[in-house]
């Protein structure tokens, strides 16, 4: 009991001193491709994170980098927003992931073919790891979804199929 509340103490001192420090972070450096600094303290509420299209995806889906640049060596954190309907194509991602769904139900997939008869459906709070470099495929088929994102950088994702890298097109 006293550890639940020393917890629930913790968890409002931070919310707190967290609401002071985002605005001040403006969610980065302004471009949104950069998220807060890793090595020191900081917060972003859901109403500053910059959503932004992402080249690697389809062009519905939206990117916003929470924490480091993924883009270089280092810890990142970014959030997905996927609308229903839309699928990400079998592809690969050279570092390890930890999603957290957000909202909405994650649909994902293993495997170097899209099959829907492999989807596994994920609700909200659930957390899901993913290895490097291991074939895998999402579809928003139930309606919009949020994903978060945690893995050392740099970020990337390689289709299996170069017809399906929205890059290509």
């Amino acid at each position: 009991m006293q550890r639940t509340i020393k917890f629930i103490a913790l968890a409002i001192a931070i919310a707190c001193a967290g609401g002071a420090v985002a605005r001040e972070a403006d969610n980065q450096g302004g471009d949104g491709k950069t998220g807060l600094p890793v090595k020191q303290f900081g917060a972003i509420l859901p109403e500053d994170a910059k959503w932004l299209p992402f080249p690697a995806f389809p062009p519905e889906a939206r990117l916003a980098v929470l924490v480091g640049d993924p883009s270089k060596p280092g810890p990142y954190v970014v959030r997905v927003k996927l609308p229903g309907g839309v699928k990400l194509m079998p592809h690969t991602h050279p570092e390890d992931r930890i999603y957290t769904v957000i909202s909405g139900v994650f649909y994902i997939g293993l495997g170097k073919t899209f099959d829907a008869d492999k989807l596994q459906a994920y609700a909200p709070g659930s957390v899901v790891i993913l290895p490097a470099n291991t074939p895998h495929f999402h579809w928003a088929r139930s309606g919009d979804y949020l994903t978060q994102v945690a893995g050392n950088g740099p970020l990337g994702i390689q289709y299996v199929e170069p017809k399906d890298d929205p890059r290509n097109h």
